[in-house]
């Protein structure tokens, strides 16, 4: 008689959690149920039940939604930032069906303080570099805009030089971006910096450092050796410190390779994964415009921190799809709730403040832009006629680095 196949560990102890969670879940409700005394507040009960809804999904999410692609430093992790994506989706739709004054007044119930419209900070006005007018201090132009901004421009670009794993890439979303700054600037007060601002600071200093830095941790990454031991086969103190730091990188190390000028399929992707991102951009700027929400509130910082974790795993599910159709036969599920959550966001922009999104494009600034769709389509042409008729290369598609 041929002894039963037990499952494995992980298995067993992936069971255990989830009626582990369930066990204590259960317990929480009874509590509140049989001990706890209500208050008479509509508004409290309110809020402590929507938050109440809130956890039991992301209980159930954390250990029943189907794993993405990443697994360190655990799966559950990625899991939790799933299901996050899905309540900050119905999230953004409720606002979206609201009137422009409730959708701003029911920011209140989150925050007191919002709700209350605030002034926009310019940062053009005088953009001398050496102000010889002021004898106190003629560098005060350059240490007024050394701003909380500064290091977050240099940090945001690290991280996204990590999702994307490109340097051309990086570097025309970083142009792009301030193109757009010039572009909308007659929209956004915010967005009116001197020259120097734009081109030495953000894509020079911040944007370019945080790219140069974000390429050479990828290089260290590709070329690290991905060889996991188990932390109790490790004998020395040392050795298990090391390798419960290594928890928290990749458990093995995917190449992205775009390739945008192999065939049409990939250079539309990477047009659209441009646009994206750059509408991604563009809504932290609008959307606490029209939701009058200050730059430095903690919602302003909470959506970019949910950006930061989910953006890698949608770049990866999008590069997936994009390099092995036949094997993805669809988008993964955090790059579609991404790509949802996006459109969701400049749908609020719109409805929001249309005004201020059709205000007047100045001339000169649509005969640019006109120039460089003209640029891309005859590109996208010659691309049509000659690239992409040739025959695949055999080296095309997937990289994998273990």
């Amino acid at each position: 008689m041929s002894s039963p196949i037990l499952p494995p560990f992980s298995l067993l102890l992936s069971r255990a959690h989830t009626v582990t969670v369930l066990f204590i879940l259960t317990c929480v409700l009874v509590y509140v149920t049989l001990l706890e005394e209500t208050p008479q507040d509509t508004t409290y009960n309110t809020k402590r039940g929507i938050v109440a809804s809130i956890l039991v999904f992301l209980c159930f999410g954390v250990t029943q939604a189907k794993d993405g692609p990443f697994t360190r430093p655990h799966p559950a992790y990625w899991r939790f930032w799933l299901c996050v994506s899905v309540v900050y989706e119905l999230f953004l739709i409720f606002v979206l069906f609201q009137t422009v004054r409730d959708g701003r007044q029911f920011m209140k119930y989150i925050d007191p303080k919002l709700g209350v419209a605030l002034p926009e900070r310019d940062y053009g006005g005088n953009c001398l570099i050496y102000d010889p007018g002021n004898t106190t201090d003629p560098w005060h132009n350059i240490w007024d805009k050394m701003d909380g901004f500064v290091p977050a421009h240099f940090l945001g670009w690290y991280i996204k030089t990590l999702v994307i794993r490109d340097w051309w890439m990086c570097m025309i979303i970083s142009v792009m971006f301030e193109f757009l700054e010039y572009s909308l600037e007659h929209q956004l007060p915010n967005f009116s910096e001197c020259w120097w601002d734009h081109w030495i600071m953000d894509v020079l200093v911040c944007n370019g450092l945080g790219i140069y830095a974000g390429m050479k941790t990828l290089g260290w990454l590709s070329m690290k050796p991905y060889q996991w031991q188990g932390l109790w086969n490790i004998p020395t103190y040392k050795g298990k410190i090391k390798r419960m730091a290594f928890q928290f990188t990749p458990y093995s190390w995917v190449k992205f390779e775009w390739k945008p000028a192999s065939n049409l399929r990939r250079w539309l992707a990477v047009l659209g994964i441009i646009f994206m991102f750059l509408l991604a951009e563009l809504n932290t700027f609008y959307l606490k415009f029209v939701l009058w929400m200050p730059p430095e509130h903690y919602l302003v910082l909470l959506r970019l921190v949910f950006f930061v974790n989910v953006g890698g795993v949608a770049m990866r599910e999008i590069y997936d799809f994009m390099d092995d159709p036949k094997f993805y036969r669809k988008l993964g599920q955090q790059a579609w709730l991404v790509a949802a959550i996006t459109v969701t966001e400049f749908l609020i922009v719109v409805k929001y403040d249309p005004r201020t999104i059709m205000l007047p494009i100045p001339f000169f600034v649509t005969q640019c832009w006109f120039l460089g769709i003209v640029l891309i389509l005859s590109w996208t042409l010659w691309l049509c006629n000659f690239s992409f008729m040739l025959p695949p290369s055999p080296h095309a598609g997937r990289d994998w680095v273990y």
